[in-house]
């Protein structure tokens, strides 16, 4: 299946990082002309304190055996940001065969749903929108101004549980959701990319790259790249059909109680159209009052 073969995975992303490097980057003389962007295998070698052939074996593919200060040198000389070096990790972790030892045990099963006390902690969240989501991107539960807020993608996903890569790149919907949709799906495709280095052997994982690959140019251009991140916190803009543009704040935590999934919690800034916006779609969404006794 298209970009999951381990190690193509390896190749592919230490010879992308290097080809995004200058001499003048890392403090080398530019020497000679260059056939192709970026720094020679040589330079990288020389950064990272190991001998041509072994630093080339590794951008082969090969990080079986590589030790943890190899991959730091190896970081350091491709000066991987946090998320950059975890994968690389990660990919040596996969190579060795010790990433299902390393890794806590992930949820596989297709059909997921919370349980009550999760529900409960959702449900207290009145004053912004709460989603919980998987590596794969499957938007697994919310609370109600999640649920309100995602409606047009609940209403258009073909199974029970929405997926927002497929909808992002599958859905001519999603550029109507996403005004900066080019952000959006370039933070989707790193994600999934993460994900996958994480978890190398989650056939699910293999199908949907595969189906995205097939189905879509922008997916596959993306893919190529080789970009990962840490989706931790930042904002992000929505248009919703009913109340507009939501300019949101997010924070994102990985859920101890459910390794491999995620919590979102957005807000908007006190006092803003987006909040007033919010506390509108909450009055459509909020449940109807129980009736006298």
């Amino acid at each position: 299946m298209v970009g999951v073969d381990q190690r193509n995975e390896v190749r592919e992303f230490l010879s992308t990082r290097r080809a995004k490097l200058t001499p003048a980057d890392v403090g080398l003389p530019d020497v000679g002309a260059r056939r192709v962007p970026g720094l020679r295998r040589g330079e990288v070698a020389a950064l990272a304190g190991v001998s041509v052939e072994y630093y080339a074996k590794l951008e082969r593919g090969s990080l079986t055996g590589a030790s943890a200060s190899v991959l730091d040198a190896i970081a350091r000389a491709l000066r991987l940001d946090d998320a950059e070096r975890a994968h690389l990790f990660h990919l040596a972790q996969a190579a060795d065969g010790t990433s299902e030892m390393l890794r806590p045990r992930r949820r596989s099963r297709r059909s997921w749903t919370p349980g009550p006390t999760l529900s409960w902690v959702l449900d207290t969240i009145t004053g912004g929108p709460a989603i919980v989501r998987n590596g794969r991107m499957d938007l697994l539960a919310t609370n109600r101004l999640g649920h309100a807020m995602h409606a047009s993608m609940y209403e258009r996903s073909p199974g029970p549980v929405p997926n927002f890569a497929r909808y992002t790149f599958l859905d001519e919907d999603s550029h109507r959701f996403y005004p900066h949709w080019d952000v959006a799906a370039d933070t989707c495709v790193a994600i999934l990319r993460t994900e996958a280095g994480r978890d190398p052997r989650d056939p699910q994982m293999h199908d949907l790259v595969g189906e995205l690959a097939t189905r879509s140019d922008d997916f596959r251009r993306r893919w190529s790249n080789h970009d990962v991140r840490v989706h931790a916190a930042g904002s992000k803009t929505f248009h919703h059909t009913a109340v507009g543009d939501l300019e949101l704040a997010y924070e994102n935590v990985e859920m101890l109680s459910e390794p491999g999934l995620s919590l979102t919690i957005y807000a908007a800034e006190p006092a803003s159209r987006t909040e007033e916006a919010l506390a509108l779609l909450a009055s459509w969404t909020a449940p109807a009052p129980s009736p006298s006794r």
